[in-house]
């Protein structure tokens, strides 16, 4: 097995924009990256299979919601989440810090860690940042993450100091907490928080470097702010962040965003957007969102995009699967997944090669005429 590593492949000169290789113990993973979520073991509506048909490199799962649902008992058993799953690339887990903080019933966070109660029965918890590491650890993910507290928006500089500390704290415990267990070759992030204050985004991001992780994640981004307050924050966030270590920015999914976010310097996404508008009926395109239950698409011969080569572009008209969507067929979920995740795949491949070929400025200017929306 490959132990953790980082390597840059090259950045562009024009931009910030940065292409590079992470090594873990399931494989090599080529930057920038979209991590498709699949927060309790599975992306919905698709197999492993279909994902490894869309050269989904790494995937997310969440330990709030596994911890909860099947348990650590269950997964113990087939000696982690890839055996459980019947996945054997790269993995990723969140740590739950934003999932109590956006789902979780009366949730309270102290020195310890996160007191709340279940959204799913309304049993009572205590998630420590050692605890996490532990269900981590159990899950097998090649990438674990810190706990951290998320704040909402908007917050007073006050609140948002008060949190950036708690997270710090945590970070150090969680670091500690995983020495202790000892996976080696595995990485652990760190999580910079700070709302969307620029001193307090630099004080963590330094506070955490001293602490010393394998990479670093911007959280408590893509919470309700304006996306000029979110890119501001990016962009003051990630030139503080270690050139030879993987940048991570949590959560935020739009197409604009991740090519704006890689032209600040960032490597690897996730988001539920793709997957949660594909169930909803919206499909991204290399022309802008399309919503395929809009009557214009009703007797369409036309594929979703004519430049996606994906299984269901290649052999599906919009009016079947406006058909589909309308009829609430179960084929609608998963054909619109497809084409959704091969998009957001498709996207960070050619903006890598745009990397590599020191022309992300053109691609940038390009994706954003195609669109026709002003970056």
């Amino acid at each position: 097995m490959n132990d953790f590593s980082f390597k840059l492949d090259a950045v562009c000169e024009q931009t910030g924009a940065r292409a590079g290789v992470i090594t873990t113990p399931h494989g090599a993973i080529k930057t920038p990256v979209f991590m498709p979520v699949g927060t309790l073991g599975t992306v919905k509506s698709l197999a492993p299979e279909d994902l490894y048909g869309l050269n989904a490199q790494i995937i997310l799962g969440n330990t709030y919601h596994l911890y909860l649902r099947p348990g650590c008992d269950v997964i113990e058993e087939f000696d982690g989440l890839h055996r459980f799953m019947n996945w054997d690339r790269p993995l990723l887990t969140d740590s739950g810090g934003f999932q109590i903080f956006s789902l979780a019933k009366l949730q309270k966070m102290t020195e310890e860690g996160a007191h709340f109660q279940s959204h799913i029965d309304g049993s009572k918890h205590l998630l420590t940042p050692e605890k996490a590491m532990e269900i981590q650890a159990c899950l097998g993910s090649d990438i674990a993450m810190c706990l951290d507290e998320c704040i909402p928006y908007p917050a007073s500089h006050d609140q948002a100091l008060e949190s950036l500390g708690l997270t710090t704290r945590w970070g150090l415990r969680s670091k500690e907490a995983w020495e202790k267990i000892k996976r080696p070759g595995h990485a652990l992030f760190g999580i910079v928080q700070g709302g969307m204050y620029a001193d307090l985004r630099r004080q963590s991001a330094e506070e955490l470097q001293e602490i010393g992780f394998d990479g670093y994640a911007l959280g408590g981004l893509s919470v309700g702010e304006p996306r000029d307050l979110m890119l501001e924050m990016a962009g003051v966030s990630l030139p503080f962040l270690p050139k030879d270590k993987p940048r991570y920015i949590m959560g935020v999914g739009k197409p604009q965003d991740l090519v704006d976010m890689v032209n600040l310097g960032a490597d690897m996404f996730d988001c539920v957007l793709p997957t949660r508008n594909a169930r909803n009926g919206q499909l991204f395109t290399s022309k802008g969102a399309l919503n395929i239950c809009n009557a214009q698409h009703k007797a369409s011969t036309l594929p979703v995009d004519e430049e996606c080569s994906c299984y269901t572009c290649r052999n599906y008209s919009r009016a079947y699967l406006r058909h589909l969507y309308m009829a609430r067929e179960l084929l609608s979920y998963r054909l619109n997944t497809i084409h959704n995740i091969a998009f957001f795949v498709s996207l960070m491949e050619k903006a890598r090669e745009a990397i590599l070929e020191n022309n992300y400025q053109s691609f940038y200017r390009d994706f954003f005429q195609k669109i026709a929306i002003t970056p």
